[in-house]
């Protein structure tokens, strides 16, 4: 009868475990789907309205280009915050 329960305590430690891991692997996939929300809102409308100005001005389409990858650059490196943070919920 021993085995018996020794071998139910461990079925429903392993469990717990599994449900510990899906719960953070879930929990981690939606912080990373937010944290790529607003970059990807921020720079559709960076591009939009850097097509918009060059439009409006082509001689300082160049100043206005370099300006506009900057600022991808920037807004892109808080989705990589973001990843940063999917990876560590994910394996901490």
């Amino acid at each position: 009868m021993s085995i018996l329960a020794q071998t139910a305590g461990a079925a429903a430690e392993l469990a717990k475990g599994d449900l510990q891991s899906i719960q953070g692997a879930t929990n981690a996939g939606m912080a990373y789907g937010l944290a790529a929300i607003g970059p990807g809102i921020g720079i559709g409308y960076l591009v939009g309205q850097s097509v918009q100005a060059m439009a409006r001005q082509p001689e300082a389409a160049g100043m206005v280009r370099t300006t506009m990858f900057l600022g991808i650059a920037f807004t892109e490196a808080l989705a990589l915050i973001g990843f940063v943070v999917f990876i560590l919920l994910k394996f901490v």
